[in-house]
């Protein structure tokens, strides 16, 4: 039997490019989805990645390379495939004059297999605000919703944008487990979030663009990794097990003594969000004849990307 992981990617997208005008949005984009992971979608306000999504749902054509979602053609898809793909926008595309709870049971009503719709408002927590109108939510309500829209079609390939935004610590916990059953169950999950804390507590794989391109890729560990090595420091993640808490200062105290035998100064960290963090401003910022080819994003495609954004 085949794996998730090791089936054709839900999403394949290859030298992507589409302009607004003047302003190229997408400069020979690359990205790769897969069923079973959560594939975190990352890079600056205009860097191109609703524009991606876009293209992805078929909102758009691209000008130029190659895209298949869940084996197709996005753009020439029917309605059919589009049921197989979940999109969550952060705070839009929610009717406002009706109940929390209306809404939700409308849209599950437009799939043939929905999920049940008491559990997701049970498990979201939409059940303490379903006789609530939609425009009277609160921004984490609302996203609440929005999560539970996205997600009551069982969708093959969902995409994600700011998926805990304005939620409170309990919440973007119980979001975030729901995130990562669903992509054990095989969903294809396609994050965008500016929050690292989501990226590095779920993310199976990572790609970062910048000016429309893809600037960076692989798991969040090797993207850090990577970038440190071209700086001449390396990157490692370790956890000792079954350590009196007593003798950590000669653990540490050992470890620094290891390094400096290879001439190297050991700081005692992990692979975490602020790590992650750092390394994106770092490629953000990275000048065109960089030598990853990172560029970073113009004001005018920030403006052009705010403008699709409305």
């Amino acid at each position: 039997m085949t794996s998730p992981s090791s089936a054709a990617p839900a999403l394949l997208a290859r030298e992507l490019t589409h302009s607004y005008g003047p302003v190229r949005a997408l400069d020979g984009l690359s990205l790769t989805a897969r069923r079973g992971e959560v594939t975190a979608l990352l890079g600056p306000n205009g860097a191109g990645k609703t524009t991606a999504v876009s293209c992805a749902t078929g909102l758009l054509r691209p000008a130029a390379g190659t895209l298949e979602v869940l084996g197709v053609d996005p753009w020439r898809a029917g309605p059919e495939h589009r049921s197989r793909v979940g999109v969550m926008i952060q705070d839009g595309g929610l009717a406002s004059g009706t109940t929390a709870g209306r809404l939700l049971r409308y849209g599950a009503s437009l799939y043939e297999a929905p999920l049940d719709v008491d559990e997701v408002a049970e498990h979201l927590g939409i059940d303490a605000f379903a006789t609530t109108l939609v425009r009277r939510l609160s921004g984490g309500q609302r996203q609440r919703l929005a999560l539970a829209l996205a997600i009551v079609g069982r969708p093959e390939l969902l995409f994600l944008d700011e998926p805990t935004a304005g939620m409170d610590p309990a919440i973007r916990q119980r979001v975030r487990r729901l995130i990562r059953a669903l992509a054990e169950t095989g969903t294809a999950v396609v994050l965008t979030t500016h929050m690292m804390d989501d990226v590095v507590g779920l993310a199976d794989a990572v790609c970062v663009i910048a000016g429309g391109r893809t600037v960076a890729s692989g798991s969040v560990q090797e993207v850090i990794t990577a970038h440190h090595a071209r700086a001449g420091s390396l990157s490692m993640r370790l956890a000792a097990h079954g350590v009196d808490p007593a003798v950590a200062p000669a653990l540490e105290a050992d470890l620094r003594a290891a390094a400096a035998r290879h001439g190297a100064d050991l700081e005692v960290t992990g692979a975490g969000a602020a790590d992650l963090e750092a390394v994106l401003l770092d490629l953000m910022a990275a000048p065109a004849d960089a030598p990853d080819g990172a560029r970073p994003s113009t004001p005018d495609a920030a403006v052009a990307e705010d403008q699709e954004d409305r």
